[in-house]
């Protein structure tokens, strides 16, 4: 246990040291448009990440105009009813229970392991700002995992201030699809090696490159726990990215938080000339496990 800590670490620390490195031309995008503005100061507004619709109000009340009293108090209790089930489901679910007792089913499998699950199905979605406001990112995760073999994948979606001194946007987008396999299964820890493939997005081209990444997850005090990630793209663009959390466990509701840190190089693919954008930031965000 004592080598698996110093690697989760690590990985923390490698994502911090990552962003003390200043940045270098857009990645993905050619010299031309960006060379004749390096090095002067810009400001702009923060981009919005999404917003939320001021029209659920409208539409219920719409729906329930037309009919009784009753009918509005009916449907209105069976609503509440129906939220309430939903959430109870939620909360009470789940291989990341509090209680690490291992619990035998009658087919005679063990059930509820916290990270010893026979098998386990996690979503979610997580997003933070991204130096120093200069930029945004949003993940979106999915994985299906059994006792030790698994699938895994992420989306990621980066909007960044443009490097040529206009008040645009550049956006990047980013993918990984990866088979898992854990070498260290226990109830209170998870460590996994993964394979597969990742692609980028940039402003003006897209490339396709095999990717491997490490990650594990350790418990901290009882639904708490210590999660990292270390993901690697060598080529034919080079891909670094590291992140640590602390994810708390309620029933099957996960919250997380933490740091993430990224490079990102085309290695001259697109002009000849190698452009990099190192990125760091916190982030926060919410998931399913079950």
């Amino acid at each position: 246990m004592a080598s698996f800590r110093a690697m989760l670490s690590s990985g923390l620390v490698l994502a911090l040291v990552l962003t003390t490195f200043p940045a270098e031309a857009r990645f993905g995008k050619s010299s031309s448009s960006s060379n004749s503005q390096q090095g002067e100061s810009k400001v702009h507004d923060a981009t919005a990440v999404g917003e939320d619709s001021d029209d659920d109000g409208s539409d219920d009340s719409s729906s329930s105009s037309g009919g009784s009293d009753q009918v509005s108090s009916d449907v209105t209790v069976s609503d509440v009813s129906a939220m309430v089930d939903l959430f109870s489901f939620i909360f009470t679910v789940g291989n990341h229970r509090t209680p690490l007792a291992t619990e035998f089913a009658s087919d005679g499998q063990v059930h509820g392991q916290r990270h010893a699950a026979s098998m386990s199905f996690r979503t979610g979605i997580q997003g933070g700002p991204m130096n120093d406001d200069s930029g945004s990112n949003v993940d979106f995760f999915l994985g299906l995992e059994g006792y030790r073999f698994g699938v895994d994948g992420m989306l990621t979606g980066l909007a960044l201030d443009a490097d040529d001194g206009s008040s645009g946007t550049d956006s990047i987008s980013l993918l990984e699809a990866h088979l898992t396999w854990a070498l260290v299964v226990q109830p209170r820890a998870r460590l996994r090696i993964e394979a597969g493939l990742s692609s980028a997005s940039a402003p003006e081209a897209s490339w396709v490159g095999f990717s491997m990444a490490a990650s594990g997850e350790a418990c901290l005090l009882g639904p708490l726990d210590f999660e990292a990630r270390m993901q690697i793209t060598p080529f034919p663009y080079r891909q670094f990215d590291a992140s640590a959390a602390l994810a708390l466990h309620l029933g099957g509701l996960v919250l997380r938080g933490g740091y993430r840190g990224l490079v990102l190089d085309d290695a001259g693919l697109l002009d000849g000339v190698a452009h990099r954008d190192v990125l760091g930031g916190p982030f926060a965000g919410l998931g399913l496990t079950f």
